[in-house]
């Protein structure tokens, strides 16, 4: 018996003994955390040259300027640390704590996401970055918290053109028995559908060949990819469209974002929105100039899309509004029709 109480003794001044350093431990561990430099991994996959590279590298000079060297961000760029198909995972395990994926990839988590795909939605450039910054762009990156991610910029690439093979595309008309190539299914292939012509799920790497080698006629791109993958050389005829968007949005981990205080959430956001600013000029700058370099290469046909035009197309294509604005949500489609 007193070898059963003796037990119970040790056992209760175990327990407050534990209690009294896990306190004081929790304490002495927070202080040590504050002091302690934060880590932020930063992990993308295109080249540090991008427009998406280069405002890495800006945000990691920014935080770590900031802060006095509190924060370091470690940029791993071109997949060195995560790629493609894996990062969102890397994120979500808080593995890396910044991620900056093409808009599309968030489909399957937030339908909304669609939104980018639209065709002829947004006016212009700059009516989308209106739309990004404003309310209904905020609460579409909020949107992710419920799978442990937070959006906190908007990265775009730029607006999309059509290039082609065979004919100049100046109407709804024109697309009719064409294929074209898609990054992606659903939408972009209602959109296809709608304007008579078929598509193809290609991946970015295998385009160039097909348009090569006839599997597909045409494809939608920016200004900057059109002109560093050389479509030029395998396509006849560019319209200046401006239809959809190809566009990132930047994402952290909520786990690792609610483990900082309010002054750090602060100066990561002011960080974000002035490298948010920098990748847009770059972006735009690039677009500008890889249409300058199509136009002066003479070996495409260039059409641009009249407002007149546009409204042919919009008409055209009104068989996917019908289909997918209840899939994205009104209000969202409203306010980016909204947005000048």
């Amino acid at each position: 018996m007193s070898k059963i109480k003796t037990f119970f003794v040790l056992l209760v001044l175990s327990v407050f003994t534990l209690t009294l350093v896990g306190c004081g431990g929790g304490d002495g561990t927070k202080t040590k955390a504050k002091d302690e430099k934060i880590i932020i991994k930063f992990s993308h996959v295109v080249a540090e040259s991008t427009p998406k590279g280069q405002a890495a590298l800006k945000f990691k000079q920014l935080v770590e300027e900031k802060s006095g060297g509190k924060m370091e961000v470690q940029v791993f760029p071109s997949s060195q640390l995560c790629g493609d198909k894996e990062e969102l995972e890397a994120l979500q395990a808080n593995n890396v704590q910044l991620i900056a994926p093409s808009v599309t990839k968030l489909v399957g988590f937030v339908p909304a996401f669609q939104l980018v795909d639209m065709p002829f939605l947004f006016a212009s450039d700059q009516a989308a970055y209106n739309f990004y910054d404003g309310p209904f762009g905020q609460k579409l990156m909020r949107s992710l918290e419920p799978k442990g991610m937070l959006g906190l910029a908007w990265w775009p690439n730029g607006a999309k053109h059509f290039t082609n093979s065979k004919r100049p595309l100046k109407t709804p008309e024109d697309f009719k028995g064409l294929k074209f190539r898609t990054q992606s299914g659903g939408l972009l292939d209602a959109q296809f559908k709608a304007l008579g012509a078929g598509s193809q799920t290609l991946a970015f790497a295998e385009v160039y060949q097909a348009l090569q080698n006839g599997t597909v006629d045409g494809q939608e791109n920016t200004f900057n990819n059109i002109d560093t993958q050389k479509y030029v050389e395998v396509q006849k005829y560019l319209t200046v469209s401006s239809h959809g968007r190809l566009d990132y949005v930047v994402l952290t981990n909520t786990k690792f974002w609610n483990s900082l205080t309010p002054e750090q959430q602060q100066l990561i956001s002011d960080c974000m929105k002035e490298a948010t600013a920098y990748e847009r000029q770059l972006a735009d700058e690039l677009n500008n100039k890889s249409k300058e370099k199509i136009k002066a290469s003479g070996k495409v046909e260039i059409y641009e899309l009249t407002e007149s035009d546009r409204a042919a197309f919009i008409k055209a294509l009104e068989p996917v509004y019908k289909e997918y604005t209840d899939k994205i949500g009104k209000e969202y489609i409203d306010a980016a029709r909204a947005s000048k």
